[in-house]
């Protein structure tokens, strides 16, 4: 029995064998894809192992290449155009960062800065956040509306000012786990938290936050 993987890139199924050029591969039933983006199905079918030529390293590369890329395409990067309703502003793209670590990075940057069209500018259609409390906000419209909120100033109801400091972070895959504390003119103790911030290594596909404004210690 044969295994076969239909990479996406590939205009044809490929054999493992002709990938790795060993003498045979464990069988197992075939299965649908996973989300990540490896291959629409694993196909088997009997032939001969005859007659095999082995693959060059150069082709190995291109197949491995096209297998990493397949899992960044799994992720939906379509962008609604949304308008803040503060202020007009309109967000209709995404701008890629390189790595899981610069989108959790530029998150923070344009959060403090209160620019949300450079937070929007993260989040995918189907991009959640996770709010204390079990809360979920999905796709950009609801996102969008959450922070053009939160980064109004402090007259008009939001947050503007309030500063994200990283006290502890940890990487898990595409995951920046990180304990930050916030502090502002406006508050009279700093408040402490832990974000999730879920990424496919360009966009924000998902956040989840303890944060809860309720619990913001206010000055007089």
């Amino acid at each position: 029995m044969e295994t076969w993987y239909q990479f996406p890139q590939a205009e044809v199924p490929v054999r493992l064998i002709d990938i790795l050029h060993v003498a045979d591969v464990p069988s197992r039933s075939p299965k649908p894809a996973s989300t990540t983006g490896l291959g629409k199905w694993f196909a088997r079918s009997p032939t001969s192992w005859s007659g095999l030529v082995a693959i060059g390293l150069a082709t190995v590369v291109g197949l491995l290449t096209a297998v990493l890329a397949g899992c960044s395409d799994s992720v939906d990067t379509s962008a609604i155009s949304v308008t803040n309703s503060n202020t007009g502003e309109v967000s209709d793209e995404l701008v890629p960062q390189a790595n899981a670590y610069e989108v959790y990075a530029e998150h923070i940057r344009v959060l403090n800065d209160c620019n949300w069209v450079g937070l929007m500018a993260q989040y995918p259609d189907n991009a959640e956040i996770h709010l204390s409390g079990g809360t979920v906000v999905a796709g950009r419209q609801a996102i969008g509306d959450l922070f053009a909120g939160f980064v109004s100033s402090l007259e008009d109801g939001g947050l503007c000012g309030l500063n994200f400091v990283e006290e502890s972070r940890l990487e898990v895959g595409g995951t920046e786990n990180v304990q930050w504390v916030a502090d502002a003119d406006f508050l009279a103790e700093p408040y402490r938290g832990s974000d999730a911030y879920v990424s496919d290594g360009r966009y924000m596909v998902a956040m989840v936050t303890t944060f809860d404004g309720a619990d913001l210690v206010m000055k007089p």
